[in-house]
């Protein structure tokens, strides 16, 4: 399984890596932060950081681009600025808990 985890550098750089490897900013899909990755709310950083999330969690381009804006306010806009950690597994969860509400709205 998965491990996606953020820590800050010194100079306070969000640092995002999968498994131990730095996680790919897919800028080839949405660019909406070709400097980087940020959280804990809802801008642009936040935006490529839920988009790269997903689509190296799900393997699923399309769906990534189109549920990451989505994700980036109910998950990525509410992670601790200062660091976390997130399991393919939750990522998956919070995917399904989102498609469930779209799909009944």
């Amino acid at each position: 399984m998965k491990m996606y985890e953020a820590k800050r550098n010194q100079n306070h750089e969000l640092i995002v890596t999968v498994s131990g490897q730095p996680l790919d900013l897919r800028c080839d899909l949405w660019n909406h932060s070709p400097t980087g990755f940020e959280c804990g709310y809802g801008g642009s950083g936040p935006a490529q950081l839920a988009l790269a999330l997903l689509a190296d969690c799900l393997g699923d381009d399309r769906n990534a681009v189109q549920l990451h804006q989505t994700f980036k306010w109910a998950v990525v806009s509410k992670l601790p600025r200062e660091g976390w950690t997130l399991t393919e597994e939750e990522i998956r969860q919070a995917v399904d808990s989102l498609e469930s509400t779209e799909r009944r709205s």
